[in-house]
């Protein structure tokens, strides 16, 4: 199966901020991606959640990212906000409720091929007692 994806990643640069931090948060989430500096915030984009897919494998949490992108989707786009701090050590920590003080990664995520049902199964499948569930094992 083919994806075809757009990932805008926007993350804010506070004064009190190295920008190449912020930079590696994003890298070590999103390794693909290619970011731009602007005024007071970084815009980065990539085709892929696979770096993504993984974490949430190898820290499963299918579950819980599952919940995230169905309750923030919109038609063909998806949305979730991801915590600095655990993206700077490669850990993939959803920020719910209250904005971080420093501002969180803001991820949005289109599909255009299949559809964002299919896309999420692919990122974070099913799971069955915390385990992946095939669609063939269903």
């Amino acid at each position: 199966m083919i994806y075809s994806v757009d990932v805008q990643i926007t993350a804010p640069v506070n004064d009190t901020e190295v920008t190449d931090r912020v930079a590696d948060a994003i890298h070590n989430v999103f390794p693909d991606a290619e970011i731009e500096a602007r005024p007071g915030e970084l815009l980065a984009e990539t085709h892929s959640l696979e770096a993504l897919s993984e974490a949430l494998h190898r820290q499963e949490i299918l579950d819980a990212a599952r919940k995230v992108f169905f309750e923030n989707r919109q038609g063909d786009t998806f949305s979730f906000d991801l915590k600095k701090q655990p993206a700077f050590e490669g850990v993939v920590t959803f920020a719910v409720g209250n904005p971080s003080e420093l501002g969180d990664l803001h991820v949005r995520v289109r599909v255009e091929e299949p559809s964002v049902e299919e896309y999420v199964d692919h990122v974070a499948p099913p799971t069955e007692e915390g385990r992946p569930v095939q669609p063939d094992d269903r």
